[in-house]
């Protein structure tokens, strides 16, 4: 979290829940903007994305699906932490990708989930199933593992970062009752006139204006600090972001659905 002046002492991380509230609160109450390093918002293909769904041309949002599939290779378990728990993909991968489902689809007011470490049997978990009940009635799944060597991601898919290499897939798909979308290529599909399986499916590519996201962020950045502008992803969004993940592992732990408070 990029913050200001807060009450918390220096160095404190704001990683769970607890810190987490603790650091929006003080900011809160000092009346300081909080800004939460989520940088995908700023993606103008994610803006984009929103655009057409609030425009209604996809309909009603029924269901979601998310894919976070790649693999890490094994000199990046040479470093102890990454071996432990805390350290696996829902964590440190999987936080960004429910990040921009949130943005595009609402607060998420329960979770289910499973976790496995059967390929590499480290402490922390490689892969792991999830769904996501949204406020709106959405239902969303989510499919991560960082064991599967795969096409399907966001750092793979959106060229946002040039050190991975870019595929022609999407890793997100956003179904509606009039059409669906796909990100990050933002295939918009759907009938012509009469809504049927018997009839055509039709795509159109919804065009955007490439930009770099880490420096849309750092200049929006700049602007909050001088009070230009009100953060675009401010501490209590980034807190409800965590919110989901904290849920996802209690959900794994638990075998049970859990509320998102």
């Amino acid at each position: 979290m990029y913050r200001r002046r807060c009450s918390n002492p220096p160095g404190e991380a704001a990683d769970d829940v607890a810190s987490a509230t603790k650091l929006v609160e003080a900011a809160e109450a000092a009346h300081v903007p909080l800004l939460v390093g989520h940088h995908r918002r700023y993606n103008p293909l994610i803006r984009k994305a929103k655009e057409a769904i609030e425009s209604g041309r996809l309909g009603r949002i029924l269901a979601a699906h998310s894919f976070f599939w790649i693999y890490k290779p094994d000199d990046y378990f040479a470093i102890q932490w990454r071996r432990e728990k805390g350290a696996g993909p829902v964590f440190l991968n999987l936080i960004h990708d429910v990040d921009n489902l949130r943005y595009l689809l609402g607060d998420v007011v329960s979770v289910q989930a499973y976790e496995s470490n059967t390929f590499r049997a480290n402490p922390v978990e490689e892969t792991a199933a999830v769904l996501l009940r949204f406020e709106s009635g959405v239902l969303a799944t989510i499919s991560v593992s960082d064991a599967i060597v795969a096409p399907w991601s966001w750092e793979l898919t959106s060229g946002e970062n040039p050190v991975y290499p870019r595929t022609e897939e999407s890793c997100y798909f956003i179904g509606g009752a009039h059409g669906s979308l796909t990100i990050p290529h933002l295939d918009f599909w759907h009938n012509q006139n009469e809504r049927s399986w018997w009839k055509p499916v039709h795509r159109e590519h919804l065009s955007f204006e490439v930009q770099d996201p880490l420096a849309l962020q750092i200049r929006h950045f700049c602007r909050v600090i001088r009070r230009e502008e009100e953060p675009l992803v401010t501490g209590r969004e980034g807190l409800n972001t965590l919110k989901v993940i904290n849920s996802v592992k209690e959900a794994a732990a638990t075998g049970q659905s859990v509320q998102v408070l």
